[in-house]
């Protein structure tokens, strides 16, 4: 069976969000009849209740087409009530669950296609993501051994030759332009993600789209932003992931701004567990239209 999915982060609902970005991806979502659509986190810009309520808004416009799943990112996290509940984390998601529901790490099953799952890597301020630069708080993302262990054991009880897709919101490969990573501990992380059994990984957070493999055999799709603040001045993109039984394909959607419209643009082709890849120039048959 062929998976698609509709891969979206980073659209910062509130003072950077582009609106018409927004409404153009609801209104080809239908068009491009994904098995799934992935939010992987920053819903928000500064986690206030009027930018859950749109980010909420566009997952049930979402919902019409097909599941939806949805993870927090950094920018969804209450960090600054740290100090004050230094031994709780119930105050830091308080906003973003009476929106999204309790399980910040859901699952989602697309029966005999793929099991999908997530891990939480957004913790605010956190001993696992502390790092000796300043700007970092808050900012950097973790991968405790109990996320790996909890991924690893769903993965295992998927029924074997089903494609493991993992979710979370930090980009687990190094930026092309800002050369940073999302995760503190990366190399650690890199390996618990290589170890959990996942065929796919589904990230955001640098505002730069990416297609590559991490050793030498799971698929990153590293999502671009929906807002103003894609990196380098770049046009906005969100990923399409089409999944074979033999092979993973990774379409970037680039905004058009003239055009008020996201045009398929590359599309990068994975064997599954191979690790090899080949690029198709921009303009290739999109995998979304593979349907007819």
């Amino acid at each position: 069976m062929t998976v698609q999915l509709v891969h979206v982060g980073d659209l910062h609902f509130g003072g950077v969000a582009d609106i018409r970005q927004i409404e153009a991806l609801e209104a080809m979502l239908p068009d491009l009849r994904p098995d799934a659509v992935v939010m992987g986190g920053d819903m928000s810009q500064r986690a206030r209740h009027g930018e859950f309520q749109r980010a909420r808004a566009f997952a049930r416009v979402a919902a019409e087409t097909a599941p939806v799943i949805a993870i927090p990112g950094n920018h969804d996290v209450q960090w600054w009530w740290r100090p004050f509940v230094p031994f709780s984390k119930d105050a830091l998601y308080q906003k973003y669950r009476s929106y999204f529901g309790d399980d910040l790490t859901p699952t989602l099953t697309i029966p005999g296609g793929a099991v999908i799952a997530s891990a939480l890597t957004s913790h605010g301020m956190a001993w696992g993501s502390l790092t000796t630069r300043l700007g970092d708080i808050a900012v950097k993302g973790h991968l405790p051994k109990s996320e790996f262990l909890r991924v690893q054991r769903l993965f295992s009880e998927a029924p074997a030759g089903i494609p493991r897709v993992l979710v979370l919101h930090h980009n687990v490969l190094r930026g092309e332009i800002s050369h940073r990573m999302g995760l503190s501990r990366w190399r650690q992380a890199q390996r618990r993600i290589v170890e959990s059994g996942a065929d796919v990984v589904l990230c955001a957070h640098d505002h730069q789209e990416g297609a590559d493999v991490l050793g030498g055999k799971v698929v990153v799709s590293t999502t671009g932003t929906l807002s103003t603040r894609s990196r380098g001045g770049r046009p906005s993109c969100f990923n399409f992931v089409t999944i074979e039984p033999t092979a993973v394909h990774i379409t970037f959607f680039r905004w058009e701004g003239e055009r008020g419209r996201f045009r398929a643009s590359d599309t990068f082709a994975f064997g599954r567990g191979q690790g090899k890849v080949e690029r198709k120039e921009a303009g290739a048959v999109p995998a979304a239209q593979a349907r007819g």
